[in-house]
């Protein structure tokens, strides 16, 4: 259902606040890692893989953060070769070629870091591997569960996606998947959520799919949160990813 990104992709508001994690080096990979400030389970790690404006963008750093504020050592690889989209592609809207940064981009891109991440994070002793993959996060997400590496699989508003790709998880993982789907995207419509919903249906690892109306792609990371409908969505999608991963990491 979806050849490349969108504008939706590219586009977003900006969030305020402080980040609390580090830049740290794991696995010869850069990545922002947010740590619980009080005692928590060394053998859990929560990954986010980003949308396209990676570590750069304060809204991923303070989703890091929250993770780590519910009890989740949170770990966000730089898997975009240092070439995230410039966050001023905010302010001018559609005139980002996302195409051509997209073309700089893929699996043979992200893979080597997210194989060297996992594998410095198993030295580590963690056994238990929580991913959450936004809009271009969709894919690396999957590739984790493919390989039934993480416990468990949650995707917001996934770019990038096929049937295929879904009926390859259905047949091949293990992980228990969630889904946060909104009322306007491109990337992940309607016939495609009810398309998932019938991919998924008895999956027996366990499958939801959660749907947030009046948000449009993106709103999970980058929504305005001046609208009540995107707040409620943003904080309601957030809430789930924790409830999913208390249940099954």
């Amino acid at each position: 259902m979806s050849e490349g990104l969108c504008q939706h992709c590219v586009s977003g508001v900006r969030h305020e606040g402080t980040p609390e994690g580090k830049i740290e080096k794991i696995g010869g990979a850069e990545a922002y890692i947010a740590t619980p400030s009080g005692d928590y389970d060394k053998t859990k790690v929560v990954i986010i893989a980003t949308d396209v404006f990676g570590i750069p963008l304060n809204n991923n750093k303070l989703l890091a953060d929250t993770f780590a504020q519910n009890g989740y050592r949170t770990v966000v690889p730089e898997y975009l070769n240092n070439d995230p989209v410039p966050e001023d592609a905010f302010d001018a809207p559609g005139k980002f070629d996302v195409g051509a940064w997209f073309g700089r981009q893929g699996p043979s891109v992200w893979k080597p870091v997210i194989d060297s991440v996992v594998a410095a994070l198993k030295a580590e002793g963690v056994t238990r591997i929580g991913v959450t993959g936004y809009c271009y996060g969709a894919p690396p997400a999957l590739y984790l569960a493919y390989n039934n590496i993480s416990a468990a699989t949650v995707l917001a508003h996934p770019s990038l996606l096929k049937p295929e790709d879904l009926e390859k998880y259905r047949d091949e993982s293990k992980v228990p998947i969630l889904i946060n789907s909104c009322e306007t995207d491109s990337q992940f419509p309607p016939d495609f959520q009810a398309k998932a919903d019938e991919i998924f249906k008895g999956f027996a690892p366990g499958y939801e799919r959660l749907y947030w109306e009046g948000c449009t792609h993106g709103f999970a990371v980058r929504g305005d949160i001046s609208d009540p409908k995107i707040k409620a969505g943003k904080e309601g999608a957030f809430e789930a990813t924790v409830k999913f991963f208390k249940k099954h990491l």
